[in-house]
């Protein structure tokens, strides 16, 4: 890893200051099953809304979704030509029936994958930024999922593509009290609820990165499955202005800077010292690491400044590749494939996300 690690006031958070530590029982994703080549997705828009950009956005755009570092991407639609029609209202009736749908069975099968009844769930802690509803997702839940009325019940907003980690610091605090029961950790973005027609950069980017998804972690105490080790955050609230939602007329709008790859990478390389130092560890002694994709130059440039291997790399770049960027679940997508891949006991793990804030948050498991 480049450069040096800055002296931190115990910013990063032991989970094993707990009495008890806590582990992932099982983990689960939830895609929506409308998908399209990127190809097809780029043709599709362009038919349908290629009409409200200049000539130079329109041929900036076939170049943005001709990059092969995507592949396809889900949407949580019925059919393109009802996506472009829909006005304001029936976009947040879709995010929020998608959103609870994707939700539910993201934990449904996290629940089948642990081999355990709803009943074990005490409490649900859900985090989204593409969509405000009141109450929130999570008591929707309740009702979807049939969870007994008096389950804990948190929603999370305003995390951007980094969320699912604050969520998970406070999942495993809620999991490290409880005498009995799980907790679910759900996170969840219908960032198709939230795609914009413009010339702005920003959008062009976007309409060419972003897909929609679920994913739910269930957590408890027992020993088995990957251990929460430690966790840590960084923030420069100094550059939130290069990656946030803005809202115009009403609607949300996405906010990119160019020289957002750079403004991330310093703030993951802050995260992942005080994670890696505190242990001794270097970064080729982590195998395993589960990162949210963000978009090809994000991914390049945060591995060239740790010095990450392109084995390292590799799950991050097949989630980005199949899936695009679903914000916040996306790092659950990535820790998915590396699962699927097989942890051996005794290695090391790292989950790392960011997002708005300017933030960047980063979790060290370890195979029990």
């Amino acid at each position: 890893m480049n450069g040096t690690v800055p002296g931190h006031r115990g910013t990063a958070r032991r989970e094993c200051g707990h009495a008890r530590a806590v582990h992932i029982a099982a983990l689960a994703t939830a895609s929506p099953p409308f998908s399209a080549l990127q190809s097809v997705a780029g043709e599709t828009l362009l038919r349908h809304a290629g009409g409200k950009l200049r000539p130079r956005s329109v041929t900036l755009s076939r170049k943005l979704f001709a990059h092969p570092s995507i592949r396809k991407r889900h949407f949580a639609i019925e059919s393109p030509e009802g996506f472009f029609a829909e006005d304001p209202d029936q976009r947040i009736a879709r995010f929020t029936e998608r959103s609870i749908g994707l939700s539910a069975e993201a934990v449904r099968k996290a629940l089948a994958a642990a081999g355990l009844e709803k009943e074990r769930i005490a409490a649900l802690v859900l985090n989204t930024c593409t969509g405000y509803v009141c109450p929130g997702i999570s008591t929707y839940l309740i009702e979807a999922l049939d969870l007994p009325r008096d389950t804990r019940v948190y929603d999370l907003v305003g995390s951007g593509c980094g969320g699912a980690l604050p969520n998970l610091e406070l999942a495993s605090s809620l999991a490290a009290m409880l005498d009995e029961g799980v907790v679910a950790s759900v996170a969840v973005e219908i960032c198709s609820a939230t795609m914009q027609i413009g010339d702005d950069l920003s959008l062009l980017v976007s309409n060419t990165l972003f897909g929609d998804g679920a994913a739910a972690a269930l957590l408890w105490t027992r020993r088995e499955g990957l251990v929460l080790v430690e966790s840590a955050s960084w923030y420069a609230p100094e550059d939130r202005e290069a990656i946030r939602y803005v809202h115009r007329n009403g609607q949300l709008h996405n906010q990119l800077s160019t020289g957002l790859p750079d403004l991330v990478a310093k703030a993951v390389e802050n995260v992942v010292g005080r994670l890696l130092a505190p242990r001794s560890l270097a970064v080729s002694d982590v195998p395993h690491w589960a990162m949210h994709t963000g978009g090809d130059k994000i991914i390049r440039t945060i591995g060239d400044r740790l010095g990450l291997s392109e084995s390292q790399l590799r799950p991050t770049r097949t989630v980005l590749a199949e899936y695009g960027n679903m914000s916040s679940p996306t790092v659950w997508y990535a820790l998915e494939y590396v699962c699927a891949a097989g942890v051996r006991p005794g290695e090391w793990c790292m989950m790392l996300a960011f997002g708005a804030g300017l933030s960047a948050h980063g979790f060290l498991l370890k195979q029990v």
